[in-house]
């Protein structure tokens, strides 16, 4: 009996094999410069491109904001309405895992855009619809955006310069990893200006955490983006649910074609599609990590099976900081539904702090602080809901009951200032610029000297207390 039951398993699961399609055919490779750019491991037009077809083992480089891949199947990809969550396709990527958890530590988001040959001419010259994640319509997401990058016109490794359409400046920093030119080469990519590109598309917000400087991580997106979710286990046909936060099934991120927006944001109805571009989302450096950049492993369709089945609804809300420290606050969030934004759905909001507000603007107020659950439900329907979690701490204000005779010097401070004053017994509490109490003195002198060698350079606000009343606040700028 145990036998017969494996070898059924195994025929189902060479019937799945045999039915999946892969990428066979890149049709283009633009990438931003990067630290992998020029390399045969990742950025080589050829070897890389080579390697993510027919097959989930390769590995292909973006590189920076703006860089892309076209690429086909063998058929076109039919948006069945008995796929698995109702999901298309599924691409797989190589993000890193956090220790201990089923969830990415960097995730470095690539948009996807989906095409249908409508003239049957066999290349992608129609139009591009953008398959829109959960980020899309967040205030920080910006469209049409634009980055020229500048050939620093080295042999090796230096920082590329780039300029934005929104007036911004920067660079791709290099590293001591890997020392080839980030700048795509002119033998490898002949069709890239040597001299200066400009790339487009719709940029997300960057989400780097280096509160931790040995574990940089990336945050990942809720769904619909590349290189966001970690790998799963065989068989890679049967997809990821996209609207849950665990990893199931193949893992990846699974796109579901409904997905699909025009210019106007509105949704289109695409009942296959033909081509596909893969585009990082990202312009942000992730310190000793380098440049975040989309990575491509490979790309497989998924076939109808309306047995497989789950929640399609999600509640997704826009990323807390890890503090809080201003009032009225403006979260976001939005109501999902098979991956498409209900513009009317409700989001009713509960905390675990009794003296935190929200508003029906979806602005946060409090008179309560410390670590606190924000629950985001959809009204019409409760159990659909996400918790995310921040800590309130009280912010610094100007008041008007200023000490007397209070000096403070030098201004800018070095390692150390001075504090006089006619007051005997006071506290003394030191503040950075986001509300965060870095150093606290209690009962010095009026005549006080007040070490600050261990604090990072910039901006501080001197809170002086006299009795837990009367108080002055004074900037300082530590050189």
């Amino acid at each position: 009996m145990m036998k017969r039951i494996i070898i059924i398993a195994y025929f189902l699961l060479t019937s799945l094999l045999l039915r999946a399609q892969y990428i066979v055919d890149v049709l283009e490779y633009v990438p931003a410069p990067g630290q992998f750019v020029n390399t045969s491991t990742a950025g080589s037009p050829i070897i890389s491109t080579n390697s993510i077809m027919n097959g989930l083992t390769g590995c292909l480089t973006l590189g920076s904001f703006g860089g892309y891949v076209v690429f086909k199947f063998e058929n076109p990809v039919e948006n069945h309405p008995d796929n698995p969550y109702g999901v298309d396709f599924t691409i797989f990527g190589n993000p890193n895992a956090m220790p201990g958890t089923n969830h990415a530590l960097t995730a470095e988001p690539g948009i996807v855009y989906v095409m249908k040959d409508e003239n049957a001419n066999g290349i992608p010259d129609d139009i591009w619809y953008e398959l829109a994640g959960s980020d899309h319509f967040f205030s920080t997401t910006i469209r049409n955006y634009e980055v020229t990058y500048f050939n620093p016109e080295s042999d090796v490794a230096e920082d590329v310069p780039w300029e934005d359409n929104l007036g911004n400046t920067g660079h791709i920093l290099a590293n001591f990893y890997h020392n080839q030119p980030y700048y795509p080469m002119a033998d490898s990519f002949p069709e890239i200006d040597p001299n200066q590109y400009t790339l487009r598309g719709t940029l997300l917000e960057n989400r780097v955490d280096m509160t931790n400087p040995q574990m940089v991580s990336f945050m990942p997106r809720t769904f619909g983006y590349v290189d966001n979710n970690l790998r799963g286990e065989e068989p890679y046909g049967i997809p990821d649910n996209p609207y849950t936060r665990e990893r199931e099934n193949s893992g990846g991120d699974a796109f579901d074609i409904s997905w699909a927006i025009d210019e106007n944001n509105n949704y289109v109805d695409l009942d296959e599609i033909d081509f596909v571009k893969v585009q990082s989302a990202v312009l942000a450096d992730g310190g000793w990590i380098g440049e975040i950049s989309t990575e491509i492993a490979g790309a497989i369709d998924i076939e109808p099976d309306a047995s497989i089945n789950g929640t399609e609804s999600i509640v997704v809300v826009k990323d807390l900081p890890k503090e809080i420290n201003t009032q009225n606050y403006q979260l976001e969030a939005f109501v999902f539904h098979q991956g498409r934004y209900l513009k009317e759905a409700e989001i009713t909001w509960e905390t675990s702090l009794d003296n935190v507000n929200i508003d029906a603007n979806n602005i946060l107020t409090f008179s309560d602080y410390g670590e606190v659950e924000i629950t985001a439900k959809w009204k019409d329907n409760p159990d659909i809901y996400t918790i995310v979690t921040t800590k309130l701490i009280k912010g610094i204000g100007f008041d008007e009951n200023y000490l007397t005779d209070l000096n403070i010097y030098p201004n800018p401070v070095k390692n150390h200032f001075y504090v006089e004053t006619d007051c005997e017994n006071l506290n003394v509490e030191i503040y950075d610029i986001m509300g965060r109490c870095t150093l606290a003195k209690e009962s010095i002198d009026n005549k006080s000297i007040i070490d600050i060698s261990e604090l990072n350079l910039g901006i501080y606000f001197v809170k002086i207390k006299k009795d837990n009343q009367n108080h002055s606040i004074i900037k300082i700028i530590k050189i």
